[in-house]
């Protein structure tokens, strides 16, 4: 006679079950459009350097429209008058009275700009690979809509609006602390001053510095540098308060991008992107 195997009722139930799928192996509808990616230094330099390019070309080739640029720098002067505002000539007059200060302030404006931004980029893509490209997508996007903003809306920088008593300081102390002053404003657009990027990528490179670095004076530096910058742009006679407020609500529109591709803000994503394993499961790694 044959042995027969008898399934109890309570194995029946639980062969019948199916086990739940790893979370591992699940992706998450819904969530973001894009994950964050391992960077890769040719594609960035490259990515970087060509980006620049095109957003220098495109800012100079936007038409100088002087008369319509010198019109929009009276109605924000006068708009800044009516906001109890209008200080920026006061503070051009009394620090372009300092000469150490002010030279200083030009070469800030001129290079600072540029090679603050560059190490926080270089900064985020060894220390926080996880976090670089949704936190590189938030300067993009800004620097992309900023570009509508100046094809949009020509702006004269106070330095240039007429009867005003605003010193150019980069021609007055024969520095070369503006691409739209002395021999070299011919290579650049003079009539785009709004919105300041000098204000958007200096906050840009002070919040990411605030929220990631550990070192509590690093931090501090952080919110410090948008600050200065300013301070700078005003005393140079480069902008209008009302230029920083652009430069603030273009980084805006940046973190509101990088959120909706990565479903996030850049800062919260992982500090680290996660290595795939075996079979393609993500390996958990650190944040």
């Amino acid at each position: 006679m044959r042995d027969l195997t008898v399934t109890e009722p309570e194995d029946r139930e639980e062969a019948a079950v199916p086990h739940p799928p790893t979370v591992q192996n699940q992706p998450v509808p819904g969530r973001r459009l894009r994950s964050p990616r391992r960077p890769r230094l040719w594609f960035e330099i490259l990515l970087i350097g060509l980006s620049y390019w095109t957003y220098s070309l495109i800012r100079n080739a936007v038409p100088e429209q002087r008369a319509e640029a010198l019109r929009n720098a009276d109605w924000i002067w006068g708009l800044e008058h009516h906001l109890g505002i209008a200080v920026e000539e006061s503070v051009n007059r009394v620090v372009n009275s300092v000469t150490w200060l002010i030279v200083g302030m030009n070469y800030y404006y001129a290079t600072l700009h540029f090679v603050v931004t560059l190490g926080v980029l270089v900064w985020l893509y060894r220390s926080h690979p996880g976090r670089y490209a949704a936190t590189r997508l938030v300067l993009f996007s800004t620097t992309g809509v900023a570009l509508v903003g100046y094809y949009l809306y020509p702006l004269a920088p106070p330095r240039l609006m007429n009867g005003s008593q605003f010193v150019d300081t980069v021609m007055v102390h024969q520095t070369w602390g503006s691409m739209a002053s002395g021999d070299l404003k011919n290579m650049s657009n003079q009539y785009a001053a709004m919105p300041s990027m000098h204000i958007g990528w200096s906050l840009w490179c002070g919040l990411t510095i605030f929220a990631l670095a550990t070192i509590p004076w690093v931090r501090v530096l952080g919110l410090v540098y948008p600050a200065v910058t300013l301070v700078v742009i005003v005393a140079t006679a480069n902008h209008f308060w009302l230029d920083a407020v652009g430069g603030i609500l273009c980084l805006a529109f940046g973190f509101a991008v990088a959120g909706v591709w990565y479903g996030s803000l850049p800062y919260a994503l992982p500090k680290v992107v996660p290595k795939r394993g075996a079979g393609g499961t993500l390996v958990p790694s650190k944040a």
